[in-house]
């Protein structure tokens, strides 16, 4: 069967478009992660993605996902409550000051707690601010992100209340796929159940 998927590309060009969240009540922490583990990241991008199938990374191999980390200008943001990994950000350094938030999401669990707009602005200042941290780096330009239809509800919202503004729309049709697990209702076991 097939689907229409609209895909939103969607862009910061100052530091004074972003609009922040404070963080949510409760013992929530963002921090990054500095040595490169494949073995985490790819955790990271499958339990996030196993519900709005994200599917093009599942079938890389170690190799890959360590020359990925490796690359200068990537780097993996990543929250925590009471110390259990919530969600992650994954931003890229490109050419001309350009960094993408390149993936952005919440394990279903953590959902609906007030932790991804915070992540969002959190990780997107850390965007703006690369070149501090990497001064091989241009300073930041621009931040950009692209979001479909097949990602959470509330992606393109919360990408528009952190001061991301549309630039670009593309509609096509796809193959309706199954998600990629972990394993089914996963998303519906609520934290510390």
């Amino acid at each position: 069967m097939s689907i229409t998927v609209t895909t939103w590309f969607l862009e910061q060009t100052s530091p004074a478009d972003l609009r922040t969240v404070p963080a949510p009540s409760g013992d929530v922490s963002i921090t990054r992660a500095e040595i490169p583990s494949p073995e985490f990241s790819r955790f990271l991008y499958a339990s996030v993605g196993q519900d709005v199938r994200w599917l093009d990374r599942l079938d890389k191999g170690y190799g890959w996902w360590r020359e990925m980390l490796e690359r200068p200008g990537v780097e993996t943001w990543v929250a925590y409550e009471k110390g259990t990994p919530a969600g992650f950000v994954e931003l890229a350094a490109g050419a001309e000051g350009a960094v993408e938030i390149v993936y952005f999401g919440l394990l279903p669990a953590f959902r609906g707690r007030r932790i991804g707009g915070h992540l969002l602005s959190y990780a997107t200042a850390r965007a703006w601010d690369m070149a501090l941290r990497l001064p091989s780096l241009p300073a930041t330009r621009r931040v950009w992100v692209h979001t479909c239809s097949k990602d959470g509800p509330h992606a393109l919202a919360n990408y528009q209340r952190r001061g991301f503004t549309v630039y670009e729309t593309e509609s096509e049709q796809e193959e309706e796929t199954a998600t990629a697990g972990p394993w089914p209702g996963a998303g519906s076991v609520p934290v510390g159940a």
